[in-house]
């Protein structure tokens, strides 16, 4: 394994959250697979809060743990696109289709050819 200052923050996370799981008595691969589907440095994080907090006694309530935490997270995600996604129509039904194009007069020779 490299030098620790060599690490990125997320790979560091990742490697507490294994070695915590492995500090509990279960498997490091088991360790390897929870960390793995924590993708970002939250969820990671709050894995770790939990697991000191509430020392699960089964691999299962760790499991389930591992598949709330992602699916709040989607469910942030889920209501985060939504409220973005209802600013941006908003912002049509407030201001109109602005066109990409200049706009030209009637007496313009633009796209005519002679």
């Amino acid at each position: 394994m490299s030098n620790p200052k060599n690490l990125t923050s997320a790979e560091q996370i990742h490697i507490s959250l294994v070695r915590t799981i492995e500090r509990m008595g279960f498997p490091a691969e088991f360790g390897e697979i929870i960390a793995g589907e924590l993708k970002t440095e939250k969820q990671m994080t709050r894995m770790i809060s939990w697991l000191i907090q509430y020392r699960p006694r089964s691999m299962e309530e760790v499991a389930d743990e591992m598949l709330a935490i992602k699916a709040d997270f989607a469910k942030y995600k889920e209501h985060y696109m939504a409220e973005y996604y209802n600013k941006k129509y908003n912002q049509l039904l407030n201001d109109g289709l602005e066109p990409d194009f200049p706009e030209f007069s009637e007496d313009s020779d633009a796209g005519q050819d002679e």
